[in-house]
Order: structure tokens, then sequence, then C-alpha cells
């Protein structure tokens, strides 16, 4: 059984499975239907079904409320249609032309960036090559059929190795392998094999615009933040840029020299480091606080700005509710890739987190 998925404002029309999400039909048909975490996580994914019903799967209430589905809501990445429906989200344009593609990759490198943060290099088969955009993620593929999501630090035009930044999530079966954290079992060392799919995801720079760019990221989110940069700057697009990288001590702000490298020699680029928690024996000089309410004082105005923002789902989820309440940026300029995990489906329980 399949069923007719009609999208609004452009009229686009594709056809769903009854056990097919609305979000991996779209896809499959080069309808690009905005996504993030693909878990019922992030929110990304979140629209109106207009007309017909649909199927909501599991999901953290955070990305959408019992008020949000009473009223219509949906996530289609775990949103199943049992009608014919009607919904209502933008579409992105750019991303479905590249291909999704699984291939495997040899570790030729690994840097621990941070005592709980490790930069990894992956080496693709010479004959392949993986076209992608700025900000796109890649999903490791597990041999108990699990996923793991982490995004590209490599910008699309640079050759050799594609870049991660992964950050240790105690007990989680992926970065425990990492960084050799659980006794007793593999540890993952240069020229091991992996597979991924990729690339994902419909966070990345809007070239078409002409905007200012607020660039604001927590922790490992500065990943896909420093491809978006290295691109803006290889391509050179001359549009205002800030990036606002938060973290709880000054550590965790594991590339912070080469933000300043940045600030000093590209021009229109402006670095704005936040700490919540700085110790004494840190001796931070710098703002304090919450990163997204450092860009609100900065910004109190940002209805002529597009922002992008990238981390933990409590840092992105805020940064959107309060940008457009608050400081008037509208709801269609704002661009997120939440860092979920399975502890962001189920905040009660004891799941491993990565």
């Amino acid at each position: 059984m399949a069923y007719q998925v009609t999208v609004m404002p452009s009229g686009r029309q594709f056809e769903a499975a009854a056990d097919e999400t609305i979000l991996s039909a779209a896809l499959r048909q080069g309808i690009g239907l905005p996504y993030g975490c693909k878990n019922g996580a992030c929110g990304s994914c979140k629209g109106q079904v207009v007309n017909g019903s649909v199927v909501q799967g599991d999901h953290a209430a955070s990305a959408l409320t019992q008020q949000e589905q009473t009223e219509g809501g949906a996530l289609f990445c775990c949103a199943t249609a049992s009608s014919d429906i009607t919904i209502e989200c933008r579409e992105v344009h750019g991303a479905g032309d590249i291909p999704i593609k699984k291939v495997p990759c040899r570790v030729v490198g690994l840097e621990r960036a941070a005592d709980d943060v490790v930069v990894v290099r992956l080496q693709l088969p010479a004959t392949e090559r993986l076209q992608f955009l700025a900000g796109q993620y890649v999903e490791f593929l597990l041999r108990d059929g699990k996923r793991r999501s982490y995004s590209i630090a490599t910008p699309p035009h640079e050759e050799g190795p594609l870049e991660l930044h992964i950050r240790h999530m105690p007990g989680g079966v992926f970065t425990d392998y990492v960084f050799g954290a659980k006794e007793g079992a593999p540890v993952m060392k240069e020229r091991d094999i992996l597979r991924f799919e990729g690339p994902l995801g419909s966070f990345f720079l809007r070239e078409e615009s002409d905007k200012p760019i607020i660039l604001l990221a927590s922790g490992t989110g500065f990943a896909p933040i420093k491809a978006i940069v290295e691109h803006a700057a290889y391509t050179g697009i001359t549009r205002p840029m800030t990036l606002y990288w938060g973290g709880r001590r000054p550590r965790d702000l594991y590339l912070h020299a080469l933000c300043e490298k940045w600030a000093r020699e590209l021009p229109n680029f402006r670095y704005v480091p936040v700490v919540s928690d700085a110790l004494a024996e840190d001796q931070w000089q710098g703002r304090t606080g919450f990163v997204h309410q450092a860009v609100m004082a900065d910004h109190p105005d940002l209805s002529g700005h597009e922002v992008y923002a990238c981390g933990a789902p409590v840092m992105v989820n805020a940064a959107r509710r309060d940008f457009t309440s608050t400081c008037r940026l509208h709801e269609d300029a704002f661009f997120a890739d939440s860092f979920t995990s399975e502890a962001d489906l189920h905040p009660a329980g004891d799941k491993p987190a990565a």
C-alpha cells in the first residue's frame, strides 16, 4: 500500500509506502525535506499535516510536544502515512543532487584534541570521491546494525582524508571503541577499516543569500562550522560572519587557536568564544554564560541575519526559541544540526550515548 504525499506550498508530490517514513520516501524520490538526526530527537524535520493522517513513531518530547502533535505537527523522519496526506514544510534545495553512498574507509589518523575529543581522519579508496556540502554528516554502519552520525569537519574542496571530531560519551558503544575506554574490548587504531553512508543532512551553507551569518556552536558542534568557514574562505564569500563557540571550560574549545587565526586573517570574520563554567584555575578573561545568550546580547535584532547552529540539543532548541521569539529572526533563517544521542530519545533511561 502506497499513499500520495503533497508538499505545500510547492505542490510537489511523491509516494510513500505504509511502512516507510515520509522523510525516507521524499529523499528516495529527490524531494529535499529538511532533516538532521533522523531518529526523532532534533526536530529539524518538523512540519504540519494539513490533510490526511500519519502514524507518529517514537520521538523525544522536546522535538515534538503533545500539544504540537494535537495541532497537526509531525516529525517526518519517524512518521508514516496512513492515508493520502498534504504536508506543509519548507523544502531544501541543493543536497538532493548529491548521491548518497555506502563506502568503506580506512582510519589514517587519530589525534587527541582534548581529553575527551579525538580528531579522526578517514581515507576513502582511490576510486572513490565523496561529494558533499559544507556542514553535512556521515553515518558509520556498525556491525550490530546500529548507526552513529558525525559531521564532516573537512571543507568539500580539500583533497585528502575526511576529518571528524568525536567526543567521548562514556558507555557509548562507538565512542568507547574510539577512546579505548572499555577494558578488553577492541580499540580504534590506524589502518582499521570502517563503513559509512553519506553525505547526509540539510545543514549546509546557503550560498545564494547575501545576509550576514551568525555561526553558533557548542562542543564538537564546531566540526561542521569549521567546514563552513573554510569553504566560505575558499570560495571568496564576503558576507560578514561571526562565530560564537561555547564550552563549559576553556579546554572544551579544542581548536581555539585556529579560530583566532581565522579572525586575524579572514576579512569580515569575527570570533567570540564563550565559557559557561570557568574555574579560577582556568584564568579565563573572555565572555561567560550561555553561548546563545551572548549572541542575543550582541545582536538584539537578528531579522536581517541567517543563523547556523550546531551542538547539543538543549543549546540548539534554546537558540531557535529565543532568536525567533525575542530577536526577530525569521524561522526560515535558522539552520541547525543537533548532536543527538540515544539519551536524547530516552532522557529518563540509561541507554548508551553514542
